[in-house]
């Protein structure tokens, strides 16, 4: 039910899941720097903005191999272009 669910959500149009990987490194990495900062760990802090830079760059690569790609194929289908 749930892989059904998650195929679903990641195949339609409305769902985009494909970046999420990406999305959840981010929000890691900004959770860390945020508790590198509060505990006045300077490494932890470092390390986090290093993971959120990673999941970043992650999220911005997934969504353009997965989506604009994608839509450039189709809307290039559509004017004709080769």
């Amino acid at each position: 039910m749930f892989r059904k669910v998650l195929t679903t959500v990641h195949e339609r149009e409305e769902g985009h899941a494909a970046p999420l990987g990406g999305a959840f490194i981010a929000g890691a990495g900004i959770v860390l720097v945020g508790i590198g900062a509060a505990s006045d760990t300077g490494w932890l802090a470092i390390a986090g903005g290093i993971v959120g830079g990673v999941g970043f760059l992650a999220y911005d690569f997934l969504h353009h191999s997965q989506l604009d790609a994608e839509f450039f194929k189709r809307t290039d289908d559509l004017m004709g272009k080769k």
